[in-house]
């Protein structure tokens, strides 16, 4: 597992009985975690004095108990890249803090390329913290994602880690329709970023359902690719993709094309009370060298 443990203003205090104790910055918040079944003693001081609770409720969805007077948005910092959150439905904060790893990890990779341009495609982009890490280490991105509102989001980021000014395009557009218009267009990419979602609809109403349409989608991106390409970075969070399975896919569609290699492998977030770590989804990662 690759653990994301070079945070200090967020901190994975505890988990038990199917949520989590997050210290974002200076504001505690309770949120529902699936994958946490065990039900070991809540030791932590802070779970009796979050700053907020997510509660789902028994017909879906849910809503946040808020207990302390706290910030409709704030500012988290990792290294050098500064974010904004806030507290939104279905218990997200517009952060996956254990994608710090792969936030260094390809901006190594645009490091030691040592290339006068790095052209990156960041599909499924949210609020952008691929785009802002990128962008940081002077790549070219096209930053895509359905949601206009996700894409101002990703804009404040940009600007709260003073990278706005950077080689950015926000498109906000059904992402395999983007790239199928990019490949007629001729254009190409070193690097491809993905982290599509299990259900989803585009801004036309497109239907994204992620076991029946990653395969496709993947063969698509793979003719998105410049001559020299880099990687392609697959991040999933669904329960029934597993590392192995997203591997497997890469090395169907990509590398029986382009060569290389591929790895796969969960991604975590340590514990700070138990002193384990808590998996947090998936990254299948192929590089051509």
């Amino acid at each position: 597992m690759r653990v994301a443990d070079e945070w200090k203003d967020y901190e994975l205090l505890d988990c038990s009985d199917g949520e989590k104790l997050e210290r974002w910055n200076r504001e505690i918040l309770i949120r529902p975690d699936p994958q946490v079944i065990w039900k070991s003693e809540k030791a932590h001081r802070l779970w009796a004095q979050p700053s907020a609770q997510y509660l789902r409720s028994k017909t879906g969805g849910g809503k946040w108990r808020v207990f302390k007077r706290m910030p409709s948005a704030w500012q988290v910092r990792y290294k050098d890249l500064t974010f904004n959150i806030k507290t939104m439905g279905f218990k997200h904060t517009g952060l996956f803090p254990e994608q710090a790893v792969n936030w260094d990890f390809v901006r190594e990779l645009i490091r030691n390329s040592k290339r006068e341009e790095v052209r990156v495609l960041n599909l499924f982009a949210y609020t952008g913290a691929a785009t802002v890490a990128c962008l940081k280490e002077g790549a070219s991105v096209v930053h895509v994602d359905a949601s206009k509102g996700m894409t101002l989001w990703a804009k404040e980021n940009a600007e709260a880690s003073r990278v706005a000014d950077g080689n950015i395009r926000w498109i906000v557009d059904d992402c395999l329709k983007f790239v199928q218009r990019e490949i007629r267009r001729g254009n190409t990419y070193d690097i491809v970023i993905l982290d599509p979602p299990s259900y989803g609809r585009g801004p036309k109403g497109e239907v994204w359902h992620l076991e029946d349409s990653l395969y496709v989608f993947m063969k698509t991106v793979e003719e998105v690719l410049s001559d020299e390409p880099i990687a392609v970075i697959l991040n999933s969070y669904t329960t029934g993709l597993s590392a192995s399975v997203m591997k497997y896919i890469l090395d169907d569609t990509v590398v029986k094309k382009r060569g290389g290699s591929s790895v796969a492998d969960e991604i975590g977030l340590p514990v700070t009370q138990s002193g384990g770590v808590l998996p947090c989804g998936a990254t299948a990662i192929w590089l051509k060298q």
